[in-house]
């Protein structure tokens, strides 16, 4: 199972376009609200209505956790001491977490990012304490995938299907959503 956690002023591509990549590669995704209303509203005023609330989710057979950017988003998303908790928990299990844009703040905040590559939306590098920024579009290192910004979206949806799945998945969805094309 994999989790994708949605707050009020999330970046509404971000976290539907990876949802999208990774429902079209067979894996279980469930969107998640950290309000307590299944219909939040993003960053772009899309409201979206999600799978389950967070009250709902069941952390223990989570195979990875997803966070987009966007703000407030990004931040809301910080401020919530129960997915903070739940975090780090998953972290120590050694499973694999992806966040783009913002979002790696919540890494950085954390201090998960200690020692580890991880890029972010130009500007958020401060928040990422202990990390080497990149700058790269996507950048993988150990469990934890972390992604530039709305343009990387795409790669982030491919690369965490890599992760869970194999390069041959996602190859096959590069080339099934013309990603060679835009490249």
């Amino acid at each position: 199972m994999v989790y994708l956690f949605f707050a009020t002023g999330t970046e509404e591509a971000e976290a539907l376009v990876t949802a999208d990549i990774i429902r079209r590669a067979g894996i279980d995704l469930q969107i998640v609200s950290i309000t307590n209303e299944r219909l939040v509203t993003g960053a772009h005023g899309i409201r979206v209505e999600t799978d389950m609330v967070f009250s709902e989710a069941e952390f223990f057979d989570a195979d990875l956790l997803i966070f987009p950017g966007g703000l407030p988003g990004a931040t809301n998303l910080a401020a919530c001491k129960d997915l903070n908790e739940r975090l780090r928990d998953h972290v120590h299990l050694g499973r694999p977490v992806a966040a783009i844009c913002a979002a790696p703040l919540i890494l950085g905040r954390l201090g998960l990012l200690e020692g580890k590559r991880a890029t972010c939306y130009p500007g958020f590098e401060g928040e990422l304490t202990g990390a080497t920024c990149t700058g790269a579009l996507v950048e993988t290192d150990g469990q934890f995938i972390t992604g530039k910004g709305p343009a990387a979206v795409f790669e982030f949806g491919y690369t965490i299907v890599e992760r869970l799945k194999d390069k041959a998945t996602a190859d096959a969805l590069r080339a099934g959503m013309l990603w060679s094309e835009v490249r």
